[in-house]
């Protein structure tokens, strides 16, 4: 389920104050959804908990990412002692400090935060020396890194800016890092694209003031968030039928015989916010599940989603059903 197309829905990097925010909950609930259905499961309670999982594995991988960036300086300081030893033997100039002591990663890899989670991992990307060799190589030989090390200009900016050219460059599209991502987690591979975003954020957000206490993303920023996705998820199942039974009333001008099994799924998690959560206005729920089903479900999905939830909607507060009111709403 890879697509370019997801950061689209994440850009707008200033307005999460967590990890998992509503964007992926969201996403993940129709994952999770559909694979309740396919996989012919029955216990709601236990489908729950792998939803919770699937968030919190989303968590880890925006810790082991930022962990990627420490190794890779780990690394340079490795090559640098071995670099410095040759130099001192040959009598030669002794190699720049400059990328190995970056001031970005020096203390990203004293954060509090990270070292607690590197801590508590079975597995780390110390188990994966020649990737994280291949990954400085690529660094060492980009315009980038060459820039950086030629530029006059020495502080605590620059070197930041670096590591955020470098992550969007070099990691955010690695088809290396990617792979392995995908062999330790099922769930990292179609994580990675939206957790990149927030990685890139949090590079963005450090501050040398904050030394080792930077605060990272939390993984959630209240309990709501978290109830949010439990209540979505169970509202989605329990109510199946009376949800699917309101797209059969308010399509009797669409072909709803024909639609796609996902946008059946999306349209009734959709209905699921609608009546739910009071606070989430119609034409925000429309928005974000619209998105959804450009990305995840039929090319003509996204147009027709969009026609049948505004008519459901139309239909269930004419009904008295929702108690909300349509907002105006731009073309999707």
């Amino acid at each position: 389920m890879r697509s370019p197309q997801k950061i689209r829905i994440f850009a707008d990097e200033t307005k999460y104050k967590s990890m998992i925010n509503r964007e992926i909950i969201r996403i993940k609930t129709v994952q999770l959804t559909y694979a309740y259905y396919q996989n012919g499961s029955k216990n709601i309670d236990t489908a729950e908990k792998e939803l919770l999982f699937s968030l919190s594995k989303a968590y880890d991988l925006y810790n082991y990412l930022l962990a990627l960036m420490v190794a890779v300086a780990k690394e340079a300081k490795r090559r640098l002692e071995i670099a410095e030893g040759k130099a001192r033997r040959e009598g030669t100039k002794p190699p720049s400090t400059r990328f190995a002591y970056n001031r970005f990663t020096l203390q990203l890899e004293e954060n509090h935060q990270l070292s607690d989670f590197i801590g508590n991992q079975k597995t780390t990307w110390a188990d994966h020396p020649e990737l994280v060799g291949k990954l400085y190589d690529l660094i060492e030989q980009s315009e980038i890194y060459k820039e950086y090390m030629s530029n006059p200009t020495d502080d605590y900016a620059t070197d930041r800016e670096l590591w955020r050219k470098i992550y969007r460059t070099l990691i955010q599209d690695n088809s290396d890092i990617d792979e392995l991502l995908e062999e330790q987690s099922l769930y990292w591979n179609d994580d990675k694209e939206i957790v990149d975003t927030f990685v890139l954020k949090t590079i963005k957000r450090f501050d040398e003031q904050n030394g080792a206490r930077q605060e990272l993303l939390p993984e959630y920023d209240s309990e709501e968030d978290r109830d949010y996705a439990r209540k979505l998820f169970r509202a989605s199942i329990l109510n199946a039928d009376e949800y699917q039974r309101y797209m059969s009333e308010a399509s009797r001008n669409w072909d709803f015989s024909r639609l796609a099994y996902m946008d059946v799924i999306i349209m009734q998690i959709a209905i699921a916010e609608m009546m739910t959560f009071p606070s989430i206005p119609v034409s925000v729920t429309i928005n974000e599940f619209v998105d959804i089903a450009k990305l995840y479900s039929t090319p003509k999905s996204g147009g027709y989603i969009n026609g049948m939830l505004d008519a459901i909607a139309r239909h269930l507060i004419k009904t008295g059903r929702l108690m909300k009111r349509m907002e105006e709403r731009g073309e999707k």
